[in-house]
């Protein structure tokens, strides 16, 4: 696989996120208009949930989804907060709901709540959109934890497994990344997969790619079934693109 043919592929699957602290409505506003790039769309936007409403009037006619973050980023176990936050945020207009997944629940012992949560969260979704259910793999470390978290995830109804929320000390690793993606194709089931957390460059990207490749397939990873969670990855695929398109 080309540089180039790298960079389109991980463009196309991107999430282009702003989760920072200070970000504003501005920002948002800002990171539409990034994500629509001159060698196509991302996949979605990816901000907090107060600024959905006026980012899903920009995104009214585009092709870009609309995601935000619920029970983010600590993974709290307040299944009716989560619920009653899932749906505010479809009212303002997303598409896809990132869910931290109560994991320290499941890490010490209690897989019940977890699959609560998920299934509850789960049930607010309309038909065509997404939930990504983020496991947090850097605090759950072991991989045995990390497969049970996977598969909890899928059994209750997510669409898509993701590693992290970027928040914590480990993020994505392509160890925790094998693990999920080994648990989706034992579940036979269209689940996605999404990186997030730490990838910074093209080579990053090239690992996760070539991951899933080898368990799921050559044609497997697109935008319906991987994604990319990043904030700095954009200008590093755009960079390697302009080279390209300039060579």
């Amino acid at each position: 696989m080309t540089t180039r043919s790298t960079a389109l592929r991980a463009l196309a699957c991107l999430d282009l996120t702003d989760l920072s602290d200070s970000t504003s409505q501005e920002e948002a506003t800002r990171l539409i208009a990034r994500g629509q790039t001159p060698f196509g769309p991302v996949a979605a936007i990816c901000i907090w949930p107060q600024f959905v409403s006026g980012a899903a009037a920009r995104l009214r006619h585009s092709e870009i989804r609309l995601a935000t973050v619920i029970n983010f980023p600590a993974g709290e176990e307040d299944i009716e907060r989560a619920v009653d936050d899932t749906r505010q945020a479809l009212r303002d207009g997303a598409d896809e709901i990132d869910l931290v997944m109560p994991w320290r629940a499941l890490r010490r012992g209690d897989d019940a709540l977890p699959r609560a949560m998920i299934e509850a969260v789960a049930g607010c979704l309309p038909a065509r959109h997404h939930l990504k259910v983020i496991i947090e793999s850097g605090e759950l470390a072991d991989p045995a934890l990390i497969d049970a978290a996977s598969r909890l995830a899928i059994e209750a109804g997510a669409h898509f497994i993701k590693t992290s929320t970027g928040k914590t000390a480990v993020s994505a690793t392509p160890a925790a990344a094998r693990v999920m993606l080994t648990a989706i194709r034992d579940s036979g089931k269209p689940v996605g997969f999404k990186a997030s957390g730490g990838i910074r460059t093209l080579a990053d990207a090239q690992i996760y790619l070539d991951l899933a490749d080898e368990i799921m397939g050559p044609d497997w990873a697109k935008p319906d079934t991987f994604r990319f969670g990043a904030s700095g990855l954009l200008d590093v695929l755009l960079g390697a693109l302009n080279e390209g398109a300039g060579a």
